[in-house]
């Protein structure tokens, strides 16, 4: 009896090690470094980084949107734009540089933390970042979604629906695989 609970066990570990294998594989932690600087230097979770990261581009530093969004975090050029003046950076700095893996999650990380700043919410936030800042604006403002004009009852977007929904599962399937080795990654 003790060898079947044993070989239970054993085999329970096993499973478990090959699903996390798994799931590590399909939900990678591609570019850690700067998705962990970037998350602590914009008051981000790693987490939510990664979950745009994924949803957005799958890793592919050179993705393209079909409406010009450029690299891993997928930043329109007005964003950029607006993103450099509010950093103060160069201007020099050309949107072809959305392709760099550093400047594009430095440059989303940035967005999103003012975006979260504004709305207050990881949903909110998810929203303005997915159909821009003045759609949410609008939304808010219209009883139709919602009622205290902070937080959205409906987001008449279902493609933005779509979004926030596979962001936010995908950021809780990243926390979940990867949060401890987070907690021990020493970032300057």
């Amino acid at each position: 009896m003790l060898f079947i609970a044993a070989a239970l066990a054993a085999s329970y570990l096993l499973v478990n090690v090959g699903i996390n294998a798994y799931y590590r594989t399909v939900y990678p932690n591609h570019y850690q470094q700067h998705v962990q600087q970037y998350s602590r230097q914009y008051d981000l979770p790693p987490e939510l980084v990664y979950g745009v990261i994924y949803t957005e581009s799958r890793f592919n530093p050179q993705a393209v949107s079909r409406v010009g969004a450029r690299g891993l975090m997928q930043l329109m050029e007005e964003t950029f734009e607006w993103a450099r003046y509010r950093m103060s950076d160069p201007a020099e700095l050309e949107y072809s540089s959305m392709f760099d893996p550093e400047t594009n999650i430095r440059y989303g990380s940035y967005t999103l933390s003012l975006l979260l700043e504004e709305f207050g919410s990881v949903e909110t936030a998810l929203c303005a970042y997915h159909a821009g800042w003045g759609n949410v604006k609008k939304w808010l403002a219209n009883s139709k979604y919602s009622r205290d004009g902070s937080t959205l009852e409906l987001i008449p977007y279902s493609d933005t629906q779509f979004y926030v929904d596979k962001v936010t599962k995908t950021a809780d399937i990243y926390k979940k695989l990867y949060h401890r080795s987070w907690d021990k990654l020493s970032v300057p």
